[in-house]
């Protein structure tokens, strides 16, 4: 395919002829700064204050979730929900090599140990067949925990990622976590507003972690959110993330080891303005994809629709090419041509610091890595 004509699609769509064309630009429409600007006369402008309270309300109303908590971002969102799933040092962490870092990172600070599963081609999240598979051959359950056939280290949680907003087969993923014992937590970072069989992402498993980076779909800044359907689990994951301060007119009493993890009021003043907009740029970011899928119809090029049963946000579309040269290729010319475009994450056991990991054959994860490139996928306002 003559990349040129790609590059000029690309400006059509977004009306650009000339300058930058950016891969996930925040648009700020509608009550951001009178949001903002009301928390900073309020004073509240650090973790306590009225838009905490009504982010937590919308992001139960927007997932169907019971209980949601507001963090400072993302990557403690998943850090303080693989605490709130018992994770604890070298014990086991299931997820997919396919993944941004922060996933793992969260996995690490823990000192816990991840270990990699393929993905499904389709979805470009964590594959049931895959993990089920590796269990098989791998695990044992006993006492009501999964342990490691080698090492006997505990298998403690599995986190599998709705990868560019697109739904994993979360439902089965769920199945097999069940029959072995492993909680499941879904690290739903990029999946805001969108939905597997009628459900949201992060409401099949015990916890579901989001990111509102400048980046996302809804964007805070900063911050990141806990959703639960448990009540304990909820209770818990506010006290640690309050410094497990435990409530008094003066007195500074703790009870745990505690996070400063609380979303300020500033971040969350912003992303209550955010979700207010989130129907409208669903409806944009769906229809971004649709011009895309027409546009590589019968091309050579793959284009990363939604999975089967889904109802995907499209945070960034993405394309498959043919071979790795192809891919470098388009990357080197969409960039020199002001249109930001960028590959998929380097696979986790490539990276040095969990180049020792154990893994499940990576075929799938390596076939991607090596022909995946995000587009532009910013939301165009009617």
């Amino acid at each position: 395919m003559n990349f040129s004509s790609t590059i000029t699609f690309i400006r059509e769509l977004y009306n650009q002829a000339n300058g930058n064309i950016y891969l996930h630009e925040p648009r700020f429409v509608g009550n951001e700064r009178k949001y903002v600007l009301d928390a900073i006369d309020s004073t509240f402008v650090s973790s306590v204050g009225q838009y905490v309270n009504q982010f937590e309300a919308m992001m139960c109303s927007i997932t169907g979730a019971k209980y949601a908590i507001a963090c400072v971002n993302g990557t403690a969102a998943l850090h303080m929900s693989l605490i709130l799933a018992g994770v604890c040092k070298n014990e086991i962490v299931l997820t997919q090599a396919v993944s941004f870092i922060a996933t793992c990172n969260a996995i690490s600070y823990i000192g816990a140990q991840p270990l990699f599963i393929d993905i499904d081609s389709d979805t470009l999240g964590l594959s049931p067949t895959s993990l089920e598979n590796y269990l098989k051959e791998h695990a044992y359950t006993q006492g009501g925990s999964c342990y490691h056939k080698t090492t006997n280290q505990k298998i403690s949680a599995c986190v599998p990622m709705h990868t560019f907003g697109h739904p994993a087969r979360i439902d089965a993923i769920q199945l097999i976590c069940n029959a072995y014992h492993i909680p499941l937590i879904e690290d739903a970072a990029e999946s805001i507003g969108s939905y597997y069989k009628g459900k949201h992402t992060g409401t099949f498993g015990l916890l579901g972690a989001f990111s509102f980076n400048g980046n996302k779909t809804v964007t805070s800044g900063g911050g990141g959110c806990i959703i639960t359907n448990d009540e304990k689990v909820a209770q818990l994951a506010k006290h640690l993330t309050t410094q497990s301060k435990i409530p008094h007119r003066w007195e500074f009493a703790h009870d745990h080891i505690g996070y400063n993890y609380r979303m300020p009021n500033l971040n969350a003043a912003m992303a209550c303005a955010q979700l207010e907009q989130l129907p409208m740029y669903i409806t944009s970011k769906r229809e971004i994809a649709r011009n895309y899928q027409a546009h590589f119809q019968g091309t050579h090029i793959h284009f990363c629709s939604e999975p089967v049963h889904s109802s995907s946000n499209y945070w960034l579309n993405a394309i498959l090419l043919t071979s790795h040269t192809e891919q470098l290729e388009f990357l080197q010319y969409s960039n020199d041509n002001g249109v930001m475009t960028r590959p998929i994450w380097k696979t986790m056991d490539k990276l040095t610091m969990f180049k020792d990991c154990m893994k499940a054959d990576l075929t799938n994860s390596n076939y991607i890595e090596e022909r995946l490139v995000n587009l532009p996928s910013s939301v165009i306002v009617p």
